[in-house]
């Protein structure tokens, strides 16, 4: 990007340091506040600086699920049996294409135990799960399927198990994740500084980094951080023009998930000093139409009237498919019998017709497609079978209850929620890493300004559950001084 050579400065440039520190973390949500937890509770002097006012990022207005399984003791007292190779088998297939089995081997290896961590840092989880779909917008329940483990075909690959990990509040589940996190980080001693935006990573001559040029409200401020510094400032969804060069798809989205310091500028600065970016046009779309479930009756299909996708997958599958694979043109054709209103996000109905000719027509469609893809699909329903999708029976019924209707599912029409996965490229100990997939010393990164365990095929609480993780194995790396 125009004026990314601004954001290195040489430490030849550099002719005081106005403070030193052990460990210096930027950005204080929940990957920021981890990787600060650890590098205090390691004996390390910490500084957490922020752009903003005060902590939490876009953490704290989050849903505040974490993907964690394995065998939590959540889920094993609500009676699940889950194994670190059952999460990774359906990690490996569902975080793609190419998966990153470095990092989600020991994400899920360790899963069990950094649920354990994240509760001994405060953090409530009632010991109940909720049966609804993904998201307990009304409950305090704390346990739910938050991805598409239960659907085609992953149901196939892995065992069925819920992993999504939510803390025990009815709203502001973000907010009670952070507080807790950001209390815990204050008793460990950290020291934070607000206002404060780093503009330039110092590096030596050996490609080393030395510190960060913040920009304060008392004007330029250099801080020498002697073991690291670790990025952890968030996504570019509020980055237009980062947005249109590697993730134009994103743009046709209406609701950016996150704040305005999501604008790639820890990305940038990684980038600046010899990291490397991958995945840059990978990014979480969601569906917002369920709840009401009753709505999963109803068909997806494309321009031309064809299915693409069994309904009962998670809402994150379902946005990316119709953003990515079938240009954000789609629609849901339902039947009076299933046609419900979305409980959180308003739609927009394409067409209306008494028979499915009349809605094929209404709907610009060629002549039979939708009827003989209805018709299809009703045939085997009225058997409890989904010979092409293999959606689950409970939601197979065929539709035949007129009038028939088509939810507009166009990305002009409907609000698709969005953020970005794609990011740094680093290693397991969330060292940043190069092209030539070496490490940089003294840089590290986690959360969203990384590509983590989720590129394509997110599940909810994938992005807080490896921030968290990774930014912990940053910041326990850097506080021992291994660079």
């Amino acid at each position: 990007m125009a004026g990314d050579e601004l954001l290195r400065r040489d430490e030849r440039d550099v002719r005081h340091w106005d403070e030193t520190v052990d460990v210096l973390v930027v950005g204080f949500g929940c990957a920021g506040a981890c990787a600060a937890i650890e590098a205090a509770e390691a004996g390390a002097r910490v500084l957490v600086v922020d752009r903003s006012g005060g902590p939490g990022g876009t953490s704290i207005n989050s849903g505040g699920f974490l993907y964690l399984g394995g065998g939590t003791a959540l889920q094993k007292a609500l009676g699940y049996e889950d194994s670190p190779q059952n999460m990774f088998d359906y990690m490996m297939a569902a975080c793609g294409p190419d998966p990153d089995e470095a990092l989600i081997a020991p994400y899920c290896e360790e899963s069990a135990a950094h649920f354990d961590w994240v509760v001994a840092r405060g953090v409530p989880y009632k010991e109940s799960f909720f049966p609804g779909a993904h998201e307990p917008f009304h409950s305090d329940d704390g346990l739910v399927f938050s991805g598409s483990e239960h659907a085609h075909p992953f149901n196939q690959i892995a065992r069925p198990v819920p992993r999504g990990h939510a803390p025990r509040t009815i709203r502001d589940k973000g907010a009670l994740l952070m507080n807790k996190l950001i209390a815990a980080a204050l008793g460990a001693g950290i020291e934070t500084a607000y206002q404060s935006r780093c503009d330039a990573l110092v590096q030596a001559r050996d490609g080393s980094v030395l510190g960060c040029v913040l920009t304060t409200l008392d004007g330029e401020r250099c801080v020498r951080a002697l073991r690291g510094v670790i990025l952890t400032a968030g996504g570019f969804i509020w980055n237009d023009a980062m947005l249109a060069r590697y993730a134009p798809q994103l743009l046709k989205c209406q609701a950016k998930v996150g704040t305005e310091t999501d604008d790639g500028l820890g990305i940038r600065l990684g980038l600046a000093v010899g990291g490397e970016a991958i995945r840059m046009e990978a990014g979480d779309v969601s569906l917002p139409l369920f709840p009401p479930n009753e709505l999963r009756r109803g068909l997806f299909v494309d321009r031309h009237g064809q299915r693409f996708l069994n309904e009962d997958v998670y809402f994150g599958r379902a946005g990316e498919t119709i953003l990515y694979h079938q240009g954000a043109h789609a629609y849901l054709v339902v039947d009076d019998s299933c046609f419900l209103r979305p409980e959180h996000f308003p739609i927009q109905v394409a067409g209306v017709g008494e028979t499915v000719e009349e809605l094929e027509r209404e709907l610009g469609m060629p002549e039979g497609m939708l009827q003989h893809t209805v018709a299809y699909y009703n045939e085997h329903a009225a058997r409890g079978e989904d010979p092409l999708f293999h959606k689950d029976a409970k939601w197979l019924a065929p539709l035949a209850t007129p009038p028939y209707g088509a939810i507009d599912l166009r990305a002009e029409a409907f609000v698709y929620p969005a953020f970005t996965l794609g990011g740094l490229r680093i290693d397991p100990h969330g060292r940043v890493l190069t092209n030539a997939s070496e490490p940089i010393p003294g840089l590290y990164a986690a959360g969203r300004t990384t590509s983590g365990v989720a590129k394509h095929g997110y599940s909810s609480g994938m992005s807080l559950g490896d921030g968290s993780f990774f930014g912990r194995r940053a910041g326990r790396h850097a506080a021992a001084g291994r660079g």
